[in-house]
């Protein structure tokens, strides 16, 4: 679910035993792209589809993933309905995602880059804070829930993705008319600053949780069947 370019869908379907990857993502440019990316990959397809409301058969899947896809998705329940729709009984729901609301780039109290974060959080993150509800929303969903693991993701002393936070950020506040286009500049270059002498960090806590597809089902010997 949320594919986007398919970059988990590509590793998935290169697993020793996974007969078939589906990856579905709303965005026909991203579907387009994967497709291209996949070529060679057999067991691999795409399909544009939303989520919440997905064209296929009920408990027809062994697997499906929301790799960084319910902290961006209004009615995140909806999607959690669906995923258990389409799982076979005993069926596994895999969701990894970010826990934005601990996005920092700060390097001291009151960090003027802070501000870009925060900007770029509000306009790019549907809910910042869905990591902490998630056993909740999974087991309101029908699953038994399995404890969830941390996954800390850390930039320094050199910045990587979270460079973009800033930029964008930055931007937002700029098309807002909540700073001009000095102080703009100015926040783009300190944080190219910290990056050339070696001064960036940057810290965001992802977390996974399972959930299994209560039922008893007879058994069947099948390689097992994905969707992202």
């Amino acid at each position: 679910m949320g594919c986007g370019t398919g970059t988990v869908s590509r590793i998935l379907a290169q697993w020793p035993g996974v007969a078939r990857v589906l990856g579905v993502d709303p965005s026909p440019a991203f579907i387009t792209r994967a497709r291209s990316l996949a070529q060679g990959l057999s067991n691999l397809s795409f399909e544009q589809s939303d989520g919440r409301s997905l064209p296929l058969n009920d408990q027809s899947f062994d697997v499906v993933v929301a790799h960084q896809v319910l902290s961006h998705v209004p009615q995140p329940n909806q999607l959690i309905a669906e995923a258990f729709r389409v799982l076979r009984p005993k069926g596994w729901f895999a969701v990894f995602d970010g826990d934005y609301a601990t996005a920092t780039v700060a390097i001291a109290e009151r960090d003027p880059l802070e501000t870009c974060v925060h900007a770029f959080r509000a306009n790019f993150v549907h809910d910042a804070w869905i990591v902490r509800r998630l056993p909740q929303l999974l087991q309101a969903g029908g699953f038994d829930v399995q404890p969830m693991r941390s996954h800390g993701y850390i930039e320094a002393p050199e910045a990587g993705y979270m460079l973009t936070w800033i930029d964008r950020g930055t931007d937002v506040l700029l098309q807002a008319g909540h700073i001009g286009p000095e102080t703009a500049s100015a926040l783009k270059a300190e944080a190219r600053q910290r990056n050339t002498t070696r001064a960036w960090f940057g810290h965001i806590a992802f977390a996974s949780i399972l959930g299994r597809k209560p039922a008893v089902i007879s058994a069947q010997t099948r390689a097992p069947k994905l969707i992202l």
